[in-house]
């Protein structure tokens, strides 16, 4: 169950109990408001022999929609292994912009950067979930005490804020460097990916996007502001 903590921006933290991603507010490159798309906006991103997504249209894209290159690179990457994988979910690029963008503005909350190895540095921490108004109450495991540092409470981490609950099951090698880190965008990336696929169904509907974005955070107001920062990166990629 999503809980609304405190925070200075249009979302604020919202901290998922169950499910298990927190939004951190603000830093959107895209535009706010404005038309939604009726369901994943975008195209397919232009592949390169490897299969990986083409230099030149990340940098392009890059420069029109004012996304991090490296952050986008991260989100065609995924696009382009789950239209391989998982053809009829639709899932686009530009939904995981608009998604990276209200977690932590693409890996740049607090200061942080993701780097050309797609970590994210210094690594980026949601708040302690330690029952406080607003927030859920989840113990920390010596598992998750790994991937954040407090053996007491547990914290979302990384550029797209999991719950190490939700990592474990979800948790993706996006790079195919043989490990899965919630820290590595690429990685979390896919996963996001994979989660709004199994929560969503086809995201080209308008009921399979509303349906994936509510699975991945409980709060309408999150699901449409990310429609409208992916719609925005869609268009001005057009």
């Amino acid at each position: 169950m999503a809980q609304a903590g405190r925070a200075g921006g249009p979302v604020g933290w919202v901290v998922l109990a169950v499910i298990g991603c927190a939004a951190l507010s603000g830093f959107a490159r895209a535009a706010e408001g404005g038309p939604t798309e009726p369901g994943a906006p975008g195209a397919l991103p232009a592949a390169a022999s490897d299969g990986r997504p083409d230099a030149g249209w990340v940098a392009d894209t890059a420069r029109a929609t004012d996304v991090p290159a490296r952050a986008l690179e991260a989100y065609a990457r995924a696009d382009l292994t789950l239209a391989a994988a998982e053809p009829g979910c639709g899932l686009r690029w530009a939904l995981l912009v608009g998604v990276g963008s209200v977690e932590s503005g693409h890996g740049t909350y607090g200061g942080s950067a993701v780097h050309d190895d797609g970590l994210a540095h210094p690594p980026i921490l949601g708040p302690a979930l330690d029952g406080r108004p607003g927030f859920a109450s989840i113990p920390a495991s010596p598992a998750s005490t790994a991937m954040h540092g407090d053996p007491v409470w547990d914290h979302a981490v990384g550029p797209l804020q999991f719950l190490p609950s939700t990592w474990d099951r979800w948790g993706s090698d996006g790079d195919g460097d043989g490990d899965r880190d919630p820290h590595d965008l690429d990685d979390a990336a896919l996963a996001a990916g994979r989660y709004l696929c199994a929560s969503g169904g086809d995201l080209t509907t308008d009921d399979g996007l509303r349906r994936a974005l509510l699975a991945y955070n409980r709060s309408v107001e999150y699901g449409e502001l990310v429609r409208a920062r992916a719609s925005a990166a869609a268009k001005a990629a057009d």
